[in-house]
């Protein structure tokens, strides 16, 4: 075993020693394969951003309510005496003023966007008192809550950086009203943020949706209580309701666009990895033939085929690992944190979210470069052990 792995380090020896002459198919190979590592991370911290914004208000003791049969906010349509009986089954959390359930109303407005100028859609929420309870995560940055019964509005610090005229103290036009965005709220960085929030009823009012609601967000006093609770709506004769977690919800409102984004990324990568193959298959050729009097030498002098073979394969993942972490760190670098804003096809409206670079998603930017260097060097490293030696010390 000892000889053996003496004999792959020696061949690997040649093969370092022959680096300098060999930079430039070296050089082209890394950047093969740094692109297409880049890219792959890239484009699925674009996914993994906004799965992580659809699914971080996931608490497990936050309950929606909806019609029965409705997937989305806005299939769903609830009367006020329905939100009345839902709000007050047992099971919801009480403060001084009454249980923490939250009627609220759905509706999409055109904004301009900062970066475009075009329009695009925006979701605006009407919520009642206990919204901001409701949501453990709920904090005003800037300004003030809107005063119920007044044309004012808060606006999630995304949609805030996102959509031109959400500035703190500016007016809104929305329909016959006008309406001033008095503060700026953040929860945690979930999808609440990418809304403008305001006065259910006053929404009711300016879209002539009468005693109607869409859904009912509520806290649950325990958790575990989700279960009996739910098969109290479910056995209410006056409701017709759909009832889940509201990280439930938010898991399956994101599955479309996530596995549409890693689906794309996926095949962009592949794409771009046959280039890189080939790259790594001529500068593993190129090393080979430049080595090959080197190796066949060694052979002659009793070196057997499967170190010859471990060395090539061996160095040509070392290349990809090298490019691997580079092409990692510049995804990171470039990507991670930076904003933006995707249409949300349940909801025809504007997510914002900020693209996230995982370790996760390192380590498959790694393991696919591995992958890479791996079929790039295995033709090469089996050229290397059947060409005959007095073959290749006549080439030399």
């Amino acid at each position: 075993m000892i000889h053996w792995l003496r004999q792959i380090f020696a061949i690997l020896s040649f093969s370092l020693r022959t680096l300098p002459q060999r930079k430039g198919s070296i050089a082209s190979a890394l950047f093969g394969i740094i692109g297409v590592v880049a890219v792959l991370v890239g484009v699925l911290s674009i996914g993994q951003g906004f799965r992580r914004t659809m699914e971080v208000a996931a608490s497990p003791d936050v309950v929606l309510v909806m019609r029965s049969g409705a997937d989305t906010e806005m299939m769903s349509g609830l009367q006020r005496e329905e939100t009345r009986v839902i709000a007050s089954t047992e099971g919801i959390v009480q403060d001084e003023a009454g249980p923490l359930a939250s009627s609220e109303l759905f509706v999409v407005i055109n904004l301009p966007k900062r970066s475009t100028g075009t329009d695009a859609n925006v979701p605006l929420r009407g919520v009642e008192r206990a919204a901001y309870k409701v949501r453990d995560n709920f904090e005003i940055l800037e300004g003030r809550p809107f005063e119920p019964g007044r044309d004012e509005i808060i606006v999630g610090r995304g949609a805030a950086l996102e959509f031109a005229g959400l500035d703190l103290g500016n007016e809104v036009q929305v329909g016959q009203n006008r309406w001033k965005v008095v503060g700026i709220f953040a929860d945690d960085g979930s999808i609440s943020e990418s809304e403008i929030w305001t006065d259910a009823s006053l929404l009711q009012s300016a879209y002539r949706r009468g005693d109607y609601y869409q859904s009912v967000y509520l806290k649950l006093r325990d958790p575990a209580e989700f279960t009996a609770f739910k098969d109290r709506l479910l056995n209410d004769p006056r409701l017709q309701v759909r009832v889940l977690r509201q990280g439930e919800y938010y898991a399956e409102q994101s599955v479309l666009l996530y596995n549409m984004i890693t689906g794309l990324g996926t095949l962009i990568a592949l794409m771009m990895a046959v280039g890189a193959v080939f790259g790594a298959l001529n500068t593993m050729y190129t090393a080979v033939a430049s080595r090959s009097r080197e190796i066949a030498t060694l052979r002659a002098l009793g070196f057997t085929n499967s170190p010859v073979l471990i060395s090539v394969l061996t160095e040509s993942v070392i290349l990809a690992l090298v490019g691997g972490a580079v092409g990692g760190l510049l995804a990171f670098a470039a990507f991670d944190g930076f904003r933006a804003a995707t249409m949300n096809w349940s909801s025809f409206s504007q997510v914002t979210f900020a693209f996230e670079v995982t370790p996760d998603l390192l380590v498959k930017g790694v393991f696919y470069a591995t992958a890479i260097g791996l079929v790039g060097g295995l033709f090469p490293a089996v050229r290397a052990v059947r060409q005959p030696v007095a073959d290749a010390l006549r080439e030399a």
